[in-house]
């Protein structure tokens, strides 16, 4: 009675493994297909690197609300007219004029000071804007390389996998020409080599696929994702004239606009500087029972008096900074252009030789390859399908690595502009 509730147990288990496992299979071919363009947004909205260029913006935000704001007012205690000399020293009631004091003053900067501040503060907030536009623009070509790097070696996988058949084809053919008599073990051994030379290749792209996915995955969490058909990658969504036409507009290129208006507004706040402050105090005065309170009220006001070396220094070196900004900024500029210049030249070069591997070496390998081992076949040698095997497998590879060149410049050169930008 034991063993058979024992077995009902692992065959209740059992059909509970299976069950589940259906489940996990059925809702995990529920998934569609991992498109590029749904994984850079889901990428996105996951992104850490996004929530900490918001909370700078925060951060600019909440320092732009108390930019220009009056200083905290000072609270001041004291003695006034307390006699320290003969006769009277040292007492409260000696002297009439002796008063404990308590007061407020409030320092007031001058207004084109706090217009100053603020504009300051307005310019880094636009600052941390432009660093999250730059951070948007990085994830999103990151998070496509990630895409591309699971698509090419798929890609990979699927060029050689295709010549799997051909090479089983070719130890067939050598062990029926040993048998015939016609053959010889050398060229079993050799054919025998090379299948398992390409089993060797597919296990490292297998390992391969297993590394690109967990890089796909730091991006968007845990799971194997089944990839969908590849966006046209010879083809660009913005044309490279309009590229060329919004230099300014990249995201690598935003922040120096901010930068400048970082610049800009620090030059003012040290013009400012020439501008006197002024304070206000009003203090109340207690004296001894029988003499009468006092109270007191002063006006201050700063004298920049002597600014040759204090405020005009200070004016001279925010204006070098600027200078400084603006210099960087069109060296910032001359060398974007040439970079996109550069990439778009490339992958259209990309482009052509991919069409030429489609067109025309890729279809000659193959044949190659194909009339090869039918003239071994017909009792020809066995050397010309070697040399011709493996030469169509560097190939592919080689047109794999094109296409991997080709995807990742597209991908830089896409998300350049700002979604908004794109043009069909």
């Amino acid at each position: 009675m034991l063993s058979i509730h024992f077995a009902r147990h692992l065959m209740v288990a059992g059909l509970a493994t299976l069950l589940c496992g259906a489940v996990a299979a059925a809702a995990q071919a529920a998934e569609p297909p991992l498109t590029l363009e749904a994984a850079v947004q889901h990428g996105l909205a996951r992104a850490p690197q996004l929530d900490a260029r918001t909370a700078d913006t925060v951060a600019a935000r909440e320092e732009a609300a108390r930019a220009g704001q009056l200083p905290d007012p000072t609270l001041t205690f004291g003695l006034s007219n307390f006699p320290v000399t003969s006769p009277g020293a040292f007492s409260l009631r000696s002297e009439g004029m002796t008063a404990r004091t308590v007061g407020v003053m409030q320092a007031i900067p001058s207004r084109t000071a706090r217009r100053a501040e603020r504009a300051l503060a307005s310019a880094r907030i636009d600052a941390a804007q432009a660093d999250r536009v730059a951070t948007v623009q990085s994830v999103r070509e990151r998070i496509a390389d990630a895409w591309i790097d699971v698509w090419v070696t798929e890609q990979q996988r699927s060029l050689l996998a295709a010549l799997h058949d051909e090479a089983g084809l070719a130890v067939r053919i050598a062990q029926a020409r040993l048998r015939g008599g016609e053959g010889n073990a050398t060229d079993v051994l050799a054919v025998r080599a090379e299948a398992a030379t390409l089993d060797n290749r597919l296990e490292a792209i297998g390992a391969d696929l297993v590394a690109a996915q967990a890089g796909l995955q730091r991006w968007l969490g845990p799971g194997v994702f089944d990839l969908a058909e590849a966006p046209d990658f010879g083809r660009l969504p913005v044309t490279a004239d309009h590229l060329e036409q919004r230099i300014d507009q990249q995201a690598p290129m935003q922040a120096w606009q901010a930068r400048e208006q970082v610049a800009q507004a620090a030059l003012e706040q040290a013009r400012a500087a020439k501008h006197p402050d002024w304070s206000v105090t009003a203090s109340y005065g207690r004296r001894a029972p029988g003499l009468s309170d006092m109270v007191m009220l002063e006006v201050g006001v700063s004298l920049p008096l002597f600014t040759r070396n204090r405020q005009d220094r200070g004016i001279s070196a925010r204006q070098a900074q600027w200078d400084a900004v603006q210099a960087d900024h069109e060296d910032a500029r001359r060398a974007q252009r040439e970079a996109v210049t550069r990439a778009v030249a490339t992958w259209q070069g990309w482009n052509q030789q991919v069409q030429r591997y489609q067109d025309t070496l890729l279809l000659l390998a193959r044949d190659r390859a194909q009339t090869a081992l039918a003239g071994y076949r017909g009792g020809g040698s066995l050397q010309p399908w070697l040399d011709a095997r493996r030469a169509e497998i560097e190939l592919r590879l080689n047109y794999a690595d094109a296409l991997a060149a080709r995807a990742r410049l597209w991908a830089s050169l896409a998300y350049l502009l700002p979604t908004s930008e794109t043009t069909p």
